[in-house]
């Protein structure tokens, strides 16, 4: 019987870049959720290109750490924006300052996890 098995040395690099860099594309599309109109989707910065630039230089262990705290990144977003969006589903509308802070906490964050790669 015949295995195709993928070439790990050829993949594993591209794979980790596309994943990592989806999740801040995830991250920036959850801020346009919470804040659409009021500087939500303008001021988000896409460090997409400069982080591809950097990612091969970064080394093994900045790029692990890139891939545990976006993950971490993630997950915190999901929680706050489904508190968010568990408010609005029981009629009520979200605090304004809570969500502002929400979305100063994910910008701040997602510029810490970028500057893992790029400083």
């Amino acid at each position: 019987m015949l295995h195709l098995f993928p070439d790990s040395a050829t993949d594993s690099r591209p794979q980790a870049y596309s994943e990592a860099v989806s999740r801040l594309a995830s991250v920036r599309q959850a801020l346009r959720l919470v804040d659409p109109h009021g500087a939500g989707p303008a001021p988000d910065l896409d460090d997409d290109g400069a982080i591809a630039a950097a990612w091969e230089d970064a080394g093994d262990a900045r790029r692990r750490l890139f891939g545990s705290r976006s993950a971490q990144l993630v997950g915190a977003t999901a929680a706050g924006v489904e508190a968010l969006l568990d408010e609005r589903q029981r009629g009520n509308q979200p605090h304004a300052e809570a969500s502002k802070a929400l979305v100063d906490q994910i910008r701040g964050e997602l510029e810490k996890v970028s500057s893992l790669i790029l400083s």
